[in-house]
C-alpha cells in the first residue's frame, strides 16, 4: 500500500489522483481526513506510527511554511515513525540542487541527511520551482500591462506541478511493485525544460492576450517591502526573497533534469502552464 502525506495540498492531491487512476492501492494522509484518508499530523508525532501502519511505500511531501527548526522536527518525526511502522521505502519531495543557496535548502538537505541514515530504502525527488508560483504575477500583468518581478536578468527553469506529481506517482508505483527497484537510493533533479526570463514571459503573455505587457525588473528591496506589507510571516518573507534572489543572481535557469525519464510524455512548458 502507498500513502501520500500532505494529500490536501496541491502536489499531494495530484499524486493521490494519479496513483488512484493507475489502479494502485493508495491512502491519503492529511491533518483533517475524511472518507478513507488517515490523519497524518506532523505536529503530533505520537500519532504517526499508527498512521503509517501497513504502509509499504510512503510519499512524504515536504512540510514547509514554518521556521526551519519546526520543519526539520516534523520531518524527523516522519522518518522515525516510518522506521517504527515498518515502511520499506520513502519517497521525499525535496528542493532542486540548483537551489542550494536558498534559505529553504537548509531544511531539505537536513531531511535528506536523516533519510540517508534511515533503515528503509529512499528516493529523493529534488523538485524545481513550480511554474504555478508565477500565476498570480502573470494574472496581474495581464490586468495592468506590467510584469513586475525581481528576476533582474535571471531565468527560472520552472516546472509544472502536474509533471512533478506524475514523477512522484511513477516512482512510488514502481517501488510498490518491486522491492528491488531502480529508484532505491536515487536522487533525481526535476526542473523545467527551458529557462524563462522576465522579458520572455512578458512577450508570451502579450502574444497570448493580444496586448502589450512590459517587463519591469523589481528591486529585491521593493519586493521584500511588498511581502511585509501583505502581512506574510517573517520566515515566509525571508524564504520568498531568497528564492527570487537566487533567480536574480542567475542560479535557477539551468535545465539539466531527469524529469523526462520519469513521466510518460514530454515535460510541459512553464509558459504554457501559465
Amino acid at each position: 500500500m502507498i500513502m501520500v502525506t500532505g494529500a490536501s495540498g496541491a502536489l499531494g492531491s495530484l499524486i493521490v489522483a494519479k496513483l488512484s487512476a493507475s489502479g494502485r492501492e493508495v491512502v491519503a494522509g492529511t491533518r483533517k481526513p475524511d472518507g478513507s484518508a488517515r490523519r497524518v499530523d506532523f505536529d503530533a508525532p505520537d500519532t504517526l506510527e499508527t498512521a503509517f501502519t501497513g504502509v509499504d511505500v510512503l510519499v512524504a511531501v515536504s512540510a514547509g511554511y514554518e521556521e526551519d527548526d519546526v520543519v526539520i522536527a516534523r520531518h524527523r518525526a516522519v522518518v522515525e515513525a516510518a522506521a517504527k511502522a515498518g515502511v520499506r521505502h520513502v519517497v521525499y519531495t525535496s528542493l532542486t540542487s540548483a537551489g542550494e543557496h536558498m534559505s529553504i535548502a537548509l531544511a531539505h538537505r537536513a531531511t535528506e541527511r536523516l533519510l540517508a541514515e534511515a533503515p528503509f530504502a529512499t528516493t529523493v525527488l529534488r523538485n524545481g520551482l513550480y511554474a504555478e508560483l508565477l500565476a498570480q504575477a502573470a494574472a496581474h500583468a495581464v490586468a495592468t500591462g506590467v510584469l513586475a518581478l525581481p528576476f533582474g536578468e535571471g531565468r527560472i527553469a520552472a516546472v509544472a506541478r502536474e509533471d512533478l506529481a506524475e514523477a512522484a506517482a511513477s516512482v512510488a508505483a514502481e517501488a510498490d511493485e518491486r522491492v528491488e527497484n531502480d529508484h532505491r537510493g536515487r536522487v533525481y533533479d526535476l526542473v523545467g525544460s527551458e529557462g524563462i526570463g522576465g522579458e520572455a514571459l512578458a512577450a508570451a503573455l502579450s502574444a497570448k492576450h493580444g496586448k502589450a505587457i512590459a517587463y519591469v525588473p523589481l528591486p529585491l528591496g521593493d519586493f521584500r517591502a511588498g511581502l511585509i506589507a501583505a502581512g506574510l510571516p517573517p520566515f515566509q518573507v525571508a524564504h520568498t526573497v531568497s528564492v527570487f534572489a537566487n533567480v536574480n543572481a542567475g542560479f535557477m535557469g539551468g535545465t539539466e533534469s531527469e524529469l523526462a525519464g520519469l513521466i510518460a510524455g514530454a515535460p510541459r512548458r512553464a509558459i504554457e502552464v501559465l
